[in-house]
């Protein structure tokens, strides 16, 4: 094998291994709103204990990203690549972060007296859900028009955030304030800033695949490329 062909054999390593991270940090945002929504505290502990393997990969994909640079010295669409993963690492070991914030949430929650959620909670979950699908769907495809429909989506995930933490305070003012009511509304109202930031970073992985794919930065400014 030539010095390209095995360079672009590590490419495709890092790419399945950067897959595998984004396929755990799925699963454990996924399986941290069901244990949340079913008060399931054995899921949610679950999630707790295999967000180590997430930060495993983390590190090893950052190893692995300095060597490819270091030893290779790529350019054009294979730096890109390799400097848009890295980018991405970092947003998914955080996605895996919220979701462990959530199912911290979850635990809290199941221990106090069972009561309807906040009723944009699910609406704001459903979001966070869509973008990162469609985010990690559009890396996956090399797909930069889905990535900006993400970036469009994301506008709105901060309204939704801003009305559940209305729906929770106002469901606690009806159980007047209670201990136990503001207990559940400060826990509803941190998974909730953890749904909005997972969307945040289903933007900025989006953001990620168009500069792949284009070789163009929309950071901070999703506009049309």
């Amino acid at each position: 094998m030539d010095g390209r062909s095995h360079f672009h054999a590590e490419l495709e390593i890092f790419t399945e291994k950067l897959l595998r991270m984004a396929a755990l940090s799925r699963k454990a945002f996924g399986d941290a709103m069901r244990a949340f929504s079913g008060r399931d505290i054995a899921l949610a502990k679950a999630v707790i204990d295999r967000d180590v393997e997430i930060n495993r990969l983390e590190c090893d994909l950052d190893e692995f990203c300095l060597r490819l640079l270091a030893l290779e010295q790529p350019v054009a669409l294979d730096l890109r690549r390799i400097v848009g993963g890295m980018r991405m690492i970092i947003d998914l070991e955080r996605v895996g972060d919220e979701a462990l914030h959530i199912a911290e949430r979850a635990i809290f929650l199941a221990q106090l007296p069972a009561a309807p959620l906040p009723p944009h909670l699910d609406e704001l979950a459903f979001r966070a859900e869509e973008m990162l699908d469609k985010a990690l769907a559009a890396f996956q495809a090399g797909d930069a028009d889905l990535a900006q429909e993400v970036c469009r989506m994301d506008a709105d995930i901060g309204d939704l955030n801003v009305r559940v933490i209305k729906d929770a305070l106002g469901l606690a003012e009806v159980e007047s304030c209670s201990p136990k009511s503001l207990e559940r509304a400060i826990h509803e109202v941190i998974a909730a800033r953890s749904l909005e930031r997972i969307g945040d970073k289903a933007a900025n992985i989006a953001e990620a695949t168009i500069f792949i794919v284009k070789g163009v930065s929309v950071k901070h400014h999703c506009r049309p490329f």
